[in-house]
C-alpha cells in the first residue's frame, strides 16, 4: 500500500500485482492508490478502470468506501457522470470510472489528462484501451497501478509488462492466498476444491499456464452419470442451434440443489443428409419438454429465427443465453467439481463430447477447438443462465468471475 513512500521503490513508474484469487490484491491496491493520490496531489484527475463501470463499482469502490471513511476520507459520487471526488486532509481529487469492455472503449478515455491510473483486472481489457489509458498519464510523477489474475502465458500483458517489468521500471508483486490474513485455512481449502485443471493452476496457485488437453478435466463418468428416474422440482431446456452444424437441446431438472440432464435432443444434418427447419426443431423441442412444466428455454443468442419461432408459438418463455465462453467454461468446471451437474446415461451425445472437447493449444489464447462442442455449448448456456444467475445461491457466492 505504501511502496511509493519507500526510497527503494519510490522511483518506479508502475506497480503490477498478480496472483491467486482472494489474495487481497484488489483491496490492497485500491487503498494504496487512493492513499498515494491523496497524499501527493490536490485537484488532480485520476482514473480507476475495470472491464465495465459496474464491475469497477462492485469490485473496487463498494469495498473501498467504508474502509477509507474510517480513516477520515470523504466521498462525493456523481453516478450519472461516473466520477467520485475524494477529500482527505483538505485535499480533493477527482477519480473517473471507466470500463474497458471492447476495442471501442478506447475512445471513451481519449482526451483526458491524468495524474494516475488504476487498471483492475487488466488482462480482461483490450490492449487498445489499456494503451490509450496509459497515454493519458502525462502529468509529472504520475504512476500506474495494474492488478490481475493470471491468464494464458501468451497474453500480451504478461509478455509486455510482467516479463519486462524491470525494463518498464515497474515494481512486480506476486500474491498468494496466504497473503490475505482474513482467509481461514478452511476457506482456503474451500477455494482449492472449487477449481480443476488450468483454472486451479491460475486461480489457486496463481500461475500463468497454458490451457491444454481436455477442457472439463473434472468430469468423471463414475461421479456424474446416473441411471433411473429423478423427481425434480423445476425444469429448464437449453439450446445450441445449428443449421450446418449440429443442434443440441438439453432438458434439465433440479433436485436437492443438483441439476440433472434428464434427456437430450441432438440432430446433425451432416449425418442424416437433411437439414431441419425452425419449425421441425421446435416440434423436437416440444417433444423433449413432454409434460414437464418448463420454466424457461435458454437459446444460443445468435439463433434469432429460432428464438422468434419459439416466441411465436407462445408456449415457452425463451431467453437469450450468455455466450461468454471462457467465463462459462469456468463456471461449468466449478459446477462439475462441486458435483452440481448429473447426466443420465441416455444422454450419449453430451457424454461423448466430454471426452472430445479440447483446448486449442496452437491458438495462443484460451480457445476451445470448435468441434464436438454443441452439447458443450448448450450446457454452458444453461449453467451461465440458471446456476450463475442465483438459483444456487451458494454457488454464486464463491464465484470470482468479474464482468
Amino acid at each position: 500500500m505504501n511502496w511509493w513512500k519507500n526510497p527503494v521503490y519510490s522511483g518506479y513508474d508502475a506497480v503490477i500485482c498478480d496472483g491467486a484469487v482472494r489474495s487481497g490484491k484488489t483491496l490492497s491496491m485500491s487503498i494504496g492508490f487512493v492513499l498515494w493520490a491523496s497524499c501527493t496531489s490536490d485537484g488532480g484527475a485520476f482514473a480507476i478502470c475495470g472491464k465495465t463501470i459496474n464491475s469497477v463499482r462492485r469490485n473496487v469502490i463498494t469495498p473501498l468506501i467504508p474502509f477509507m471513511k474510517e480513516y477520515g476520507f470523504t466521498f462525493l459520487e456523481k453516478i450519472s457522470r461516473n466520477y467520485i471526488d475524494i477529500t482527505f486532509l483538505g485535499k480533493t481529487n477527482r477519480f473517473y470510472l471507466f470500463g474497458g469492455r471492447d476495442e471501442s472503449s478506447a475512445s471513451l478515455i481519449q482526451g483526458i489528462t491524468l495524474s494516475g491510473l488504476f487498471l483492475d483486472e487488466v488482462v480482461l481489457m483490450p490492449r487498445s484501451f489499456v494503451e490509450q489509458a496509459l497515454a493519458r498519464c502525462s502529468v509529472e510523477n504520475s504512476k500506474i497501478w495494474f492488478n490481475c489474475n493470471p491468464d494464458n502465458p501468451s497474453h500480451w500483458f504478461y509478455n509486455e509488462w510482467i516479463k519486462k517489468s524491470v525494463e518498464k521500471h515497474a515494481l512486480y508483486i506476486h500474491f498468494t492466498m496466504d497473503d490475505n490474513p482474513s482467509l481461514s485455512v478452511k476457506l482456503k481449502e474451500r477455494y482449492k476444491r472449487l477449481y480443476s485443471g488450468n483454472f486451479y493452476e491460475r486461480f489457486v496457485l496463481g500461475k500463468w499456464t497454458v490451457s491444454e488437453g481436455i477442457v472439463y478435466t473434472a468430469f468423471s463418468p463414475e461421479k456424474h452419470i446416473y441411471s433411473g428416474e429423478v423427481r425434480c422440482e423445476r425444469y429448464v431446456i437449453s439450446c445450441d442451434y445449428g443449421t450446418v452444424n449440429p443442434t443440441s437441446f438439453g432438458l434439465w431438472g433440479l433436485c436437492n440443489n443438483i441439476w440433472y440432464r434428464i434427456r437430450e435432443y441432438y440432430y446433425s444434418s451432416k449425418k442424416t443428409g437433411f437439414s431441419r427447419t425452425d419449425e421441425e426443431h421446435y416440434i423436437a423441442l416440444e417433444t423433449l419438454a413432454g409434460n414437464y412444466n418448463i420454466s424457461r428455454v435458454i437459446v444460443d443468442p445468435s439463433a434469432a429465427s429460432f428464438i422468434e419461432c419459439i416466441r411465436r408459438h407462445g408456449k415457452f418463455k425463451v431467453v437469450k443465453a450468455n455466450n461468454d465462453v471462457i467465463t462459462g467454461i469456468r463456471h461449468v468446471s466449478t459446477a462439475l467439481k462441486q458435483n452440481r451437474l448429473m447426466f443420465h446415461e441416455s444422454c450419449r451425445d453430451i457424454i461423448r463430447e466430454f471426452s472430445l472437447y479440447c483446448w486449442n493449444e496452437k491458438s495462443g489464447t484460451d480457445t476451445p477447438i470448435k468441434e464436438n462442442d454443441h452439447a458443450m455449448d448448450d450446457m454452458r448456456y444453461f449453467v451461465m443462465d440458471t446456476i450463475v444467475s442465483g438459483i444456487c445461491d451458494d454457488f454464486y457466492a464463491v464465484s470470482v468471475a468479474r464482468q
